[in-house]
């Protein structure tokens, strides 16, 4: 897992949530564990599709429900 990539997507998730960037961890899941509703998530999906320059399908985007989920989607999108 790129830490720069992890890194980056903890700021966003800390951000667009509004929780302590201490609390954002690889497997912390951002309904159970951050408290995301599902706007939060598709506003988080959003953040991160703008951030990394990507785009994530609804489908894809329904299988990322932790932060680990979305850098590894982001590292195959990425290359």
């Amino acid at each position: 897992m790129s830490q720069e990539i992890l890194e980056k997507v903890c700021s966003i998730v800390s951000e667009q949530l509004s929780v302590e960037a201490g609390e954002v961890k690889s497997d912390s899941n951002f309904q159970n564990d951050l408290g995301a509703d599902s706007l939060d998530t598709v506003e988080l999906v959003m953040a991160l599709e703008e951030a990394f320059d990507i785009e994530i399908p609804d489908e894809a985007a329904e299988g990322i429900a932790t932060v680990g989920d979305a850098v590894k989607f982001i590292e195959e999108k990425k290359g």
